[in-house]
């Protein structure tokens, strides 16, 4: 078992959380503050190359994996979660058009989403329906050459931006009267006649990552449209939502990591009771523990994005990281506040901003509840969902 590095993936940790300290956190707060998603930023993270990280140089990629994925959305993370967040979307929205689109769709929206002149959005989640798919209420009616898609999705990341290229959308596609639901998953592009995405939310954090709802009004899907098989949706926006757990994980990482380190910083500075708060031992207390919490949490996404690549990773292995480590983020953005104190609750001071970023981390691909139900029916109790 070694837990070290690889010399390529030391590399390409220094390079990234290089280019995020120099990039990208120094105009987060403002980005935080404006809520408008940074076009010119997301191209300059594309430029690094971390858009193409996992993917195959058949299909313009660096040819790494899960973990080096993980390892650089940790860095970017570190300086700003709300581009982490886009970026790791857009690259988990890819990875599915790669490993189940035809030829075609391959060839026609993937290099885009690759060299990051593009992004791709997945759309499963509705006002009634989030980690429970079975509850998806839109609908996909056969017509002569295709399909008329009718219905509203909720809370989508990535789904409304001028770099917006498609986004992947489930639909019931079984009879009304089907005693068992079935689902299609389909390549709805940016632009097409009947789909409209809604004005961007007003959010808690995430502030410059675009997130809006999806209408979908008549809108004609040509049977060349649909991703893998017709009723076979499900399982696939399910393979999605899985890889995005590890990513996700890795982004709550690169945050409790960023509390940590402002919190060092401050503890050190901040002069009081005649010295610094730094040598108080109820300081040293709160951030010893965002460390461990921190370092079990890299640990367990490490070890998830390793099995992954190994294609042994078990939904339960999955479930440790993004339950863990979306917890911890949100403890040691808590914990960074009161470190700093009345500062810490001030909008310009970073940790407030981490602690608004990081709570959607315990809802968003599968709360941590759902997560929690995963572990406890792989560990052999009677779990119903």
């Amino acid at each position: 078992m070694d837990f070290n590095l690889t010399e390529d993936q030391k590399r390409l940790q220094e390079s990234v959380r290089t280019f995020a300290e120099k990039e990208v956190a120094p105009i987060a707060e403002r980005l935080d503050a404006e809520a408008v998603f940074p076009t010119d930023l997301y191209h300059k993270v594309a430029e690094m190359g971390i858009t193409s990280i996992p993917f195959p140089a058949e299909h313009g990629g660096m040819g790494f994996d899960t973990l080096e994925m993980v390892i650089a959305l940790e860095q970017l993370a570190r300086a700003d979660q709300s581009m982490a967040a886009t970026t790791m979307v857009s690259v988990a929205c890819g990875l599915v058009m790669m490993r189940y689109g035809t030829k075609e769709q391959v060839a026609k929206y993937l290099p885009d989403i690759v060299s990051g002149k593009a992004i791709g959005a997945i759309a499963g989640t509705e006002p009634q329906a989030g980690s429970w798919t079975a509850g998806i209420t839109t609908r996909a009616r056969k017509v002569d050459g295709g399909w008329v898609l009718n219905g509203e999705k909720a809370y989508i990341t990535n789904a409304g931006t001028p770099l917006t290229s498609y986004v992947l959308v489930m639909a019931v596609t079984s009879e009304p009267d089907a005693e068992r639901k079935q689902y299609t998953l389909f390549i709805v592009p940016a632009g097409t006649k009947g789909f409209t995405p809604g004005e961007p939310y007003k959010k808690l954090g995430w502030r410059s990552s675009d997130t809006r709802p999806l209408y979908f009004d008549d809108c004609f899907i040509a049977d060349d449209s649909i991703l893998g098989d017709v009723h076979g949706g499900r399982i696939l926006l399910h393979r999605g939502y899985q890889q995005a757990r590890v990513f996700l994980s890795a982004c709550s990482v690169g945050l409790a990591q960023a509390s940590i380190d402002h919190s060092v910083e401050f503890a050190n500075n901040r002069k009081a009771f005649k010295g610094t708060i730094g040598s108080l031992q109820m300081v040293q207390d709160m951030i010893a523990d965002m460390a461990v919490g921190t370092e079990a949490s890299r640990l367990l996404t490490y070890r998830a994005a390793k099995l992954a690549d190994e294609g042994t990773a078990s939904l339960r292995d999955l479930a440790y990281a993004k339950y863990f480590a979306t917890e911890n983020g949100t403890k040691c953005a808590d914990l960074a506040i009161q470190v700093h104190g009345g500062w810490g609750f001030m909008d310009d001071c970073a940790v407030s901003r981490y602690y608004r970023d990081n709570r959607v981390c315990t809802i968003g691909d599968g709360a941590s509840q759902i997560q929690k139900l995963i572990m406890a029916r792989d560990l052999g109790l009677d779990v119903q969902f």
